[in-house]
Parts: structure tokens; C-alpha cells; sequence
């Protein structure tokens, strides 16, 4: 059954709390199949080892070792299925529908976080936002006013954790002066405003992931976290692990599947309108990527897509193989959330057309930018010319249709 959930104070404060989603009685079976899921994980991370890295490859130095469930071929089986279907309740997937206000509402990662066994931390303030491969905080907080949530992010503690902070109703708003001077000269020490978010096992925080939130202190205390992360555009690579599921949730995971390659259709129509220059066939692909989304949604849709462009055209230069590592992972890795798919996806376009698709969008991606290199503080970025929170003009969907059309 679904707990009682206080949108309004979800959209205020930007979390809420809801004790005992996983009740007591079922929380050893719920260790078990995630300890499972680790120990398989971990013999990944053993085979996966560079030189010069620990024995156990990423567990022995990670901050938090992340098992990646929905994304990672070979770790799940019958014996760990019903991991998964946590995210298949109403007081997750449900609860995560009504906070977004969609039907479409569905895993974008399934993870479980442990804790470290060498780097302790703390971790660094921050909001989930990365400019280059996202869109300024002002374009994303204006799409949440207008269409409520485009993701909400899940803690599950399966042993008593108070390890995240937060500081409400942050996720509305852009960094303060003194948030901006703390952070720059110590992002790891607590803000003023900030609160741990103290959960026994079996409860539940959900959080709107704009939130400048904080990893305070790793410890030596055993830590497990069902971590996952609800969008409206989801990939699922790995479409096999449905097949573990028991009927009704098997049923669930290949709806998601399905509506995963009808967004990446849409997305591919879009930018067919681009190098066509067809307007409203431009327009018709923006409705179909979420219905009813306004001018907000619809700009944001737009520098999604100027960033999904410039994957492709990473992906389509002839010196691909000589790029530098992190620029060749960032080219064929999906990032769902903001329409990037990945190296399957660039196939379905020539390089021409990668490079038509730059050309229309270069205004775009010039206004998105300063002359330059910047950076603020409590982003998930490095200094870059990307701009971190103001939306400039000119850069919402129907000045980039003019642009062209």
C-alpha cells in the first residue's frame, strides 16, 4: 500500500521522508539478495582491475562502491531477481509518479551504494547537474515550476544511516553569496541550513536531485543504500534482466523497455526535423517526448538535444581513437536524463548528418556558453565555458527554430 505522500511539501522543501517502506520482517531477505548482487559485482570489479589497482579493483579504493543493477549484463539472476522489483511498488514507483506527475515515471539507475573500505571521505557538497551534458540550474528549476520533477532520487537504507545531509528548499533556488564562499574554500565541511537526514533501515528519503545534498562521513559502518533514480527517459541496454522477473513485474520492465525506444524514436525525429528543417515536424517531436510540456520543457528538450549533437559528433569524427578517454566515454555512454543515447544510438546517423546537426545547433551551443572558462561551486563539473545557473537569451526552443527554419 502507498504511504500518505505530501507532494506540497515535496515541491517546498525539495525531500520527504517515508518510514518503513521496506518493513522489518522483509529486511533480511532484502541484504540477502543484495548481498548477492554484490558479490558478483565485486568479482567484475576483480576482472576489471587496471594496473597498479588494489586486489579488489574499484571495492578496495572507491568512496562509495556502487553496484550497478539495471545496467551491468551478468549480475542479475533468478536467485537475485526480486532486487529489482523494489522499484516496482507503488510506494516507489508510485509514490515517484505522483511527485513527477507522470505515468511515464520509471528507473533511470538501480543501484546499491556501500560503504567504502579505504576512502572514507566525506564527499564534496553538490547538486547531480553537469553543464556540459545538461542545461543551466535556471532552465532546470524553471521546467520543475512548469512540469513538476523531471527526476526524484531514492535512499533505501537496508542498517540505520545518517550519512546524506541536505539543505531543504535549496532545489528551487540558485547557490547563496555564502554558500558560494563556503564552498569554494571547503566543499566538504557542513553548510549553514543543512541536516543529516536520519533514516533507520527500511526507511526511505526521496529527493528532488537539484538539492545540494552531502555525502558527510563514509566511516568504517557497514552501509547499504537501494540508490535508484526515477525520469521520464530511461535505457535499458541490458533488456535480458527482465527475463529473471515473475509475470507482473516482468510485464512492468518491458513497458519501460517499450517507452524507452519510443522516447529514443522521438528523439531521432526531432533532430530528422532539425536537418530538414521542418518546423513542425520539429515541434510534433518536442509534444512527443512529454506531452503537454511547456515552453520551459520544451527549451530544456531543445538544449538536451544541442548536447545529444555534440555526442554525435564526438562519435562521428574520423580520429574517434585518439580522443582523450573521458571524452571518448562521455561519447558512447547514454545519459538518458538528458537525451544522449549512446554509441547505439549515433548509429543511426551519417556523419554528414552529424555534421548538419552541428551547424543548426552551433548558435545554440555558442549562447550556452561564455567567453570564458567558470565554474560554481556544488556542480558536478570542472571548470568549463558552459554556464552553470543563468539561462541567457535566446536559447529557449522557438528562438533556435528561428535560427534555422
Amino acid at each position: 500500500m502507498q504511504a500518505k505522500i505530501d507532494s506540497q511539501r515535496f515541491n517546498e522543501q525539495g525531500y520527504l521522508i517515508i518510514p518503513g517502506l521496506v518493513p522489518e520482517n522483509e529486511l533480511d531477505d532484502r541484504r540477502a539478495q543484495y548481498e548477492n548482487l554484490l558479490e558478483k559485482q565485486k568479482m567484475v570489479w576483480v576482472r576489471n582491475r587496471k594496473p597498479g589497482d588494489p586486489p579488489g579493483g574499484r571495492w578496495d579504493y572507491a568512496e562509495h562502491p556502487t553496484v550497478d543493477i539495471g545496467f551491468n549484463p551478468g549480475i542479475v539472476d533468478q536467485e537475485n531477481s526480486k532486487a529489482i522489483d523494489i522499484w516496482m511498488q507503488e510506494n516507489t514507483l508510485g509514490t515517484s509518479r505522483l511527485l513527477m506527475r507522470s505515468h511515464d515515471a520509471a528507473p533511470i539507475y538501480m543501484q546499491m551504494m556501500c560503504s567504502p573500505v579505504t576512502n572514507h571521505g566525506p564527499g564534496r557538497w553538490h547538486r547531480d547537474i553537469h553543464p556540459e551534458d545538461m542545461a543551466p540550474l535556471e532552465a532546470l528549476q524553471k521546467d520543475v515550476e512548469e512540469n513538476g520533477p523531471r527526476q526524484v532520487q531514492w535512499n533505501i537504507p537496508l542498517y540505520d544511516d545518517d550519512v546524506l545531509w541536505i539543505i531543504p528548499g535549496s532545489h528551487s533556488r540558485p547557490n547563496t553569496e555564502e554558500e558560494n564562499r563556503l564552498l569554494a574554500a571547503n566543499p566538504r565541511q557542513p553548510l549553514p541550513g543543512g541536516m543529516p537526514v536520519e533514516l533507520k533501515a527500511g526507511d526511505a528519503v526521496v529527493y528532488n536531485n537539484y538539492l545540494l545534498h552531502w555525502g558527510s562521513n563514509y566511516s568504517t559502518k557497514l552501509r547499504r543504500i537501494v540508490h535508484g533514480t526515477f525520469g521520464h527517459f530511461t535505457y535499458y541496454p541490458d533488456p535480458g534482466i527482465g527475463d529473471f522477473l515473475s509475470s507482473a513485474p516482468q510485464s512492468t520492465f518491458q513497458d519501460w523497455v517499450e517507452r524507452s525506444e519510443r522516447v529514443r524514436n522521438a528523439t531521432e525525429a526531432a533532430l530528422r526535423s532539425v536537418i530538414n528543417r521542418d518546423a513542425p515536424g520539429y515541434r510534433a517531436a518536442l509534444e512527443d517526448l512529454h506531452p503537454g510540456a511547456g515552453n520551459s520543457g520544451k527549451s530544456l528538450f531543445t538544449i538536451f538535444l544541442s548536447k545529444a549533437t555534440n555526442q554525435l559528433q564526438n562519435l562521428k569524427r574520423p580520429d574517434f581513437d585518439t580522443l582523450p578517454e573521458q571524452v571518448r566515454k562521455r561519447a558512447v555512454t547514454a545519459h538518458p536524463f538528458a537525451l544522449c543515447w549512446g554509441e547505439e544510438f549515433g548509429r543511426r546517423f551519417t556523419p554528414a548528418e552529424a555534421e548538419t546537426l552541428v551547424q543548426r545547433f552551433q548558435k545554440l551551443d555558442s549562447r550556452l556558453q561564455n567567453d570564458e572558462g567558470t565554474f560554481e561551486p556544488g556542480f558536478q563539473s570542472q571548470p568549463m565555458r558552459y554556464i552553470f545557473s543563468r539561462m541567457p537569451a535566446g536559447a529557449d526552443y522557438e528562438s533556435f527554430i528561428a535560427d534555422w527554419a
